[in-house]
């Protein structure tokens, strides 16, 4: 069913037509540069904001905050006037800083990657509510979309009001969740049906959401479209269970193979692995096939698939069988 949503908050804004955003190096410093101009360039390069700043992928806020402190100072225009790589550099830090000095930015690009994370957030998205005051000064430090959406100084002409959001729920299935992919989805909207294609990054988790950029309503003002949010369920597999990165599968083994060890053919998402089962491995004990579980997208590595021991003990026996257990019991095994 299809839901109207009220008008967008943080996170799920698309960029801005004509960024004309600025900061200033220093609260007595006249002179000023724009930030956001260049923040539409380069994306299709995947970007490692880690290195970008120079800092450990599990470095805190402080040491992220103080490195982006250190290195705007030394490539901010104002004290590199004219020279184009020292700009660029400026572009790449306050990007990154933008993205990895927010919590849940954060989290969505170490968990969807580059590609996936600019998938969910477009550059105006990236810079919504950042504040570079304790960074660059009061006066540099205005809220650079505040600004962008005509805020103080008047420097941006008010852009027309975006259309209404809506927002879909859609099930997917497991693998195509796992795999990644694309699905196409009908949508029906101020009274037509349409077909579009939505990609899947691989990976996707239950209640996840994916934007789909100007399929929301329209706006009689003539201001942009809305957006489109779809909320992801996805459908059980009859083998698979998914434990966040990793799958899961039971595998069946009979109690001799147990005891003397033997090699089982273990389901995968692709064709079957054979692999050995160690004598003596008990009950509810498991084999982990690396990278057969969750596909790899961005900087994440594949997740990994678990086959969890389970004996396979017969309803029905043979004589044969019978007589052999029977042994078997009289020397306590």
């Amino acid at each position: 069913m299809l839901n109207p949503r009220p008008p967008v908050g943080e996170g799920q804004v698309k960029v801005a037509a004509e960024p004309t955003a600025r900061l200033s190096l220093d609260a007595g410093n006249n002179r000023s540069y724009s930030v956001c101009a260049f923040m539409t360039q380069e994306l299709k390069m995947a970007k490692d904001y880690y290195s970008i700043l120079g800092v450990e992928r599990n470095a805190d806020a402080a040491t992220i905050k103080k490195s982006y402190r250190k290195l705007a100072q030394k490539y901010h225009p104002d004290k590199n006037p004219g020279d184009t790589k020292a700009e660029e550099q400026f572009k790449k830090i306050t990007e990154a800083y933008a993205v990895l000095s927010d919590a849940e930015k954060r989290k969505q690009y170490d968990q969807f990657g580059d590609a996936g994370f600019h998938q969910r957030f477009s550059q105006e998205d990236i810079f919504r509510n950042m504040n570079f005051g304790d960074i660059f000064g009061a006066s540099g430090g205005e809220d650079i979309f505040s600004q962008l959406f005509g805020g103080s100084r008047g420097r941006a002409p008010r852009r027309p009001a975006k259309g209404q959001d809506y927002s879909m729920q859609i099930s997917i299935p497991f693998r195509l969740a796992v795999q990644g992919g694309e699905r196409r989805v009908d949508y029906r909207s101020d009274g037509r049906v349409e077909q579009i294609n939505v990609r899947i990054p691989p990976g996707i988790e239950k209640g996840g959401k994916l934007r789909v950029a100007g399929k929301g309503g329209t706006n009689p003002a003539g201001g942009p479209p809305g957006d489109l949010f779809l909320q992801i369920d996805i459908e059980p597999d009859p083998i698979f269970t998914r434990d966040g990165h990793d799958l899961q599968v039971r595998a069946e083994i009979p109690y001799s193979g147990i005891c003397l060890g033997t090699a089982i053919e273990v389901p995968t998402l692709d064709t079957p692995k054979r692999v050995k089962v160690p004598a003596g491995m008990q009950p509810g004990q498991k084999i982990r096939l690396r990278g057969y579980g969750v596909a790899a997208s961005g900087k994440r590595p594949a997740g990994d698939l678990y086959a969890i021991i389970e004996v396979s003990v017969p309803k029905n026996l043979t004589h044969e069988q019978q007589e052999l257990l029977e042994q078997l019991k009289a020397l306590d095994l």
